[in-house]
């Protein structure tokens, strides 16, 4: 039906008002469009093209070289060697699986590769290289590189690894690096961003990690440009970092090596001082064990070997073995009694072989005793019961703090790793970390070195050289850095009675050089060489009252866990005293016949500064030294190469 016209118009009207509507919400919205785009285009383009500037130009870090480390000499004892690796990029490899199959069958993979490969893909971008084998042979990558065709996303790549040349004679000083870990990175407030680098290496013990700071040094940087997709396209600049500090040790790496070799067919640690300077010349533990192997992660075959030892190789015992220090301390005992002007050295002490105290029976370990002695006599005799006596008249707070002025029951400023404090034990801390009171016996057992006393190789030593110098000597293990000299420590005076010192030092020469010394046959004939020392045998089981009469089982006859500690300290030559010494042979037995002998054997090849003439030992013992000299010349290049063919 046609529309009337009042329709139309009334039509006409409300389709007006409709598009005037429309258009006008268009012209609003295109009005906001032009706004905002002028907004974006004008008022925000600074912002804008620093943001696709950023996106288009990335900062990566470049790791720094890692400072080597140099023996006194200036030989290397740690530094960084090109390695080989192959390595893998998943985007470019397509079929992994196929691929890795390929490589299988043209280089040997160890068992778990290819599943390590590829946990360690899934978790990375797939533009980032994973590593297949991180020390490659060059033969390796002569395959790799020959069958590159067939081989699509593996290439090989030249890197820089950490190696120790010295092998085990090191190991427990240097320690050894390794992959940067979760444990690692929790033990740090603000981890360094180069530390994030995938398998980035730190040190983990030693050296390696108490002077981390300083051999690590500074990370680089450079500019790349990338795709959409993060790929680098190429290099814009770079900024090359600071390389770690070169580190020269205080110890002789010659004479680390000799010692090294000298006990490595125990388990044992000895340590060689420098009476002037507290330098460390020589600080061994046996058995040990290759550092090298640490470097890209051992074995689980490798590292069960070795803590499945009993003989523990991992553990530095120079620094963190802690001892009974056994008739070794008796000088301590007598310095006390001395200085608190309690005895004299001609003033005597009858030995029956035993002392009653408060009911108890503390024996001598001559059973038949000494007769009437002297305090050099006592020492040279190393009897029992003439410190007992002492030590009751002295008591054992002044004894406990004889010995810290010595350098026992301290821990020393050396950066090794586990470094132990030691213990000189007083009336309070039995209080406080037993809840009992101190005993009169406690003090009978700590003047010869027994019940709570500890004490490490290292602080026996810095003890025998102060008894030698009268002065504060401490350790120092760190010579220079990156030229620099580093400071001596210590030095002062003790402050103790200079005419008990040489009371001591006498008693001591007569431990070695008289006939009826318990070291004499450890004694050196060399005139201008001759050492002043002390035996010592600190018992790791208790001796029932069953078993001494019926006759003390011989070291020998017992499981090895169960035999005697064997101790022997020594400063030397005697007049003039340039080195102190100390050894623990751990279950050796008696002090004068597993320890003596090896100290005099590294106390020589130190003054000597190599092979000592056979004119320096006793005449019976030249032909027996001949031969072991031989024997260790031909074992110690290989103790240097391969600490798994140490004992």
């Amino acid at each position: 039906m046609k529309k009337t016209r009042a329709e139309t118009d009334f039509s006409h009207r409300h389709i007006s008002r409709r598009a005037a509507l429309l258009g006008g919400a268009q012209l609003l919205f295109i009005g906001g469009l032009a706004a905002r785009m002028r907004y974006l285009q004008v008022e925000e383009a600074d912002q804008f093209r620093l943001l696709a500037e950023e996106n288009r130009i990335n900062v990566r870090l470049i790791p720094p070289s890692r400072g080597e480390v140099f023996d006194r000499n200036g030989a290397r004892l740690a530094q960084n060697a090109p390695s080989y690796r192959i390595v893998i990029v998943r985007e470019d490899a397509g079929d992994v699986d196929e691929t890795l199959g390929k490589l299988a069958k043209i280089i040997r993979l160890e068992e778990g590769t290819v599943e390590r490969v590829k946990e360690e893909m899934r978790r990375s971008a797939p533009f980032l290289p994973v590593t297949v084998i991180s020390d490659a042979s060059w033969d390796e990558i002569s395959r790799v590189s020959v069958n590159a065709p067939a081989l699509p996303g593996i290439t090989p790549e030249v890197g820089l690894s950490r190696v120790y040349p010295q092998g085990s004679d090191f190991a427990h000083v240097l320690g050894y690096v390794g992959p940067v870990s979760d444990y690692d990175l929790s033990k740090i407030e603000d981890p360094e961003p180069v530390l994030m680098i995938p398998r980035f290496q730190i040190g983990k013990v030693g050296v390696e990690t108490k002077l981390e700071p300083l051999l690590r040094g500074k990370a680089g940087a450079k500019r790349v440009e990338v795709n959409a997709a993060g790929r680098v396209m190429r290099e814009l600049d770079r900024q090359e970092g600071k390389p770690g500090s070169d580190i020269q040790l205080t110890i002789d790496s010659a004479l680390q090596g000799y010692v090294q070799a000298r006990i490595s067919k125990e388990s044992a640690s000895a340590v060689i001082i420098d009476c002037d300077t507290g330098d460390l010349l020589a600080c061994a533990s046996a058995p040990s064990f290759d550092p090298n192997l640490f470097v890209r992660g051992i074995s689980q075959a490798d590292y069960g070997a070795l803590t499945g030892n009993k003989y523990r190789p991992l553990a530095s015992k120079t620094v963190q073995g802690l001892y009974p220090p056994g008739s070794t301390f008796k000088m301590i005992t007598a310095m006390a009694a001395l200085e608190a002007g309690l005895i004299g050295p001609d003033e005597t002490a009858y030995c029956p072989g035993h002392l009653t105290v408060s009911g108890r029976r503390f024996h001598c370990w001559k059973r038949a005793g000494h007769g009437w002695v002297d305090l050099q006599d006592s020492l040279k005799k190393s009897c029992d019961v003439y410190y007992y006596d002492l030590a009751i008249k002295v008591g054992i707070e002044k004894i406990s703090a004889m010995a810290r002025r010595f350098g026992l029951g301290i821990k020393h400023d050396v950066p090794m790793s586990a470094v132990a404090e030691g213990l000189a034990p007083t009336m309070q801390w039995k209080e406080t970390f037993h809840g009992q009171p101190w005993r009169v016996g406690d003090t009978v057992n700590s003047s010869i070195g027994q019940g709570f006393l500890l004490a490490s190789p290292l602080q026996l030593a810095v003890m025998s050289a102060r008894i030698a110098t009268g002065r504060e000597v401490s350790p120092r293990l760190i010579k220079s850095v990156d030229g620099v000299e580093q400071p001596l420590r210590g030095g002062e005076s003790l402050g103790v009675n200079e005419n008990n010192l040489r009371k001591m030092r006498r008693a001591m020469h007569a431990v070695v050089n008289d006939r009826r010394g318990t070291a004499y046959r450890s004694r050196i004939i060399a005139e201008d060489m001759r050492m002043a020392g002390k035996t010592g045998t600190s018992q790791v089981r208790n001796i029932t009252a069953a078993e001494r009469r019926a006759g003390v089982i011989r070291n020998e006859d017992l499981p090895w866990e169960r035999r005697d500690h064997a101790l022997f300290v020594n400063f030397a030559p005697f007049d003039r005293p340039k080195i102190a010494v100390s050894v623990i042979v751990e279950h050796g037995g008696g002090g004068s016949k597993a320890a003596a002998p090896i100290a005099r054997d590294i106390t020589l090849q130190a003054l000597y500064g190599g092979q000592p003439p056979l004119e320096a030992y006793p005449a019976k013992d030249r032909d027996r030294i001949a031969t072991q000299q031989e024997e260790l010349r031909a074992i110690q290049p290989l103790v240097s190469i391969n600490g798994r063919d140490q004992a």
